[in-house]
């Protein structure tokens, strides 16, 4: 079961083992069958990362909709939602990199949500996610450059990291250069869907995103996101 209230308090769950362990093999022959170079995207990706089109696979598409990851999304953003965009992403030896940002709600806070579905074992030896706990509420400063309050992650293959775009978030460097394969996944509030259309050929996005689902029974917009608070 998702903690809610700790959800909405820190921006982030770490959902341990969601993936079912017999379709990992599968997911990632699909990623390293899906690796494009970063100049044949129709917006170039950045250097020190290998990047993956694998969207129309049935089990990539799957784990997008495991319940568990669909509740956590749905409780970030309170109402009716759509599966957005999915992307294989992996660091290079040496590079993954990224300086601490939000990624933004695009038009009020908790309506963009993100998720990390990791196919290899992660950890700070292959470059895995920094986060900054609680900081996705409305107001919230940060230095991009202070890395005092930020926690950097471990896990398993098969665990998913879900979080609020708003959280303060960035990829870490590989510095073994070890395999560490996985898929961003972003799910947006049903009223940005018009936007979603409008980039979605620059994004890459091939699926289908016209399904959609609804948050847990128990949620509202309002009691998910406070006015005073915004997350």
């Amino acid at each position: 079961m998702i903690d809610r209230e700790a959800l909405r308090r820190d921006g982030y769950a770490l959902l341990r083992q969601a993936i079912p362990a017999d379709w990992l093999d599968g997911l990632r022959a699909t990623f390293d069958a899906g690796v494009v170079p970063s100049d044949r995207w129709p917006v170039p990706r950045g250097p020190g990362w290998r990047h993956s089109l694998l969207d129309l696979d049935a089990t990539v598409q799957a784990v997008c909709r495991l319940p568990p990851l669909l509740a956590a999304a749905g409780t970030l953003i309170g109402e009716r939602f759509f599966l957005s965009q999915v992307e294989g992403r992996e660091p290079l030896k040496d590079g993954g990199h990224q300086t601490l940002h939000r990624d933004q709600s695009a038009q009020r806070a908790g309506d963009t949500v993100n998720a990390l579905a990791f196919f290899d074992d992660f950890g700070p030896g292959n470059g895995a996610t920094r986060l900054v706990p609680g900081s996705h509420r409305r107001g919230e400063p940060f230095d991009d450059g202070d890395e005092s309050r930020t926690v950097q992650l471990s896990g398993s293959a098969g665990d998913i990291l879900v979080f609020d775009a708003d959280l303060v978030h960035a990829g870490s460097v590989n510095p073994s250069g070890a395999r560490r394969r996985s898929v961003l996944i972003g799910y947006f509030a049903e009223p940005l869907y018009a936007a979603h259309l409008r980039t979605a050929t620059l994004r890459s996005v091939r699926m289908d995103t016209r399904e959609r689902f609804e948050p847990p029974a128990a949620e509202t917009a309002a009691s998910a996101h406070p006015a005073q608070n915004g997350g």
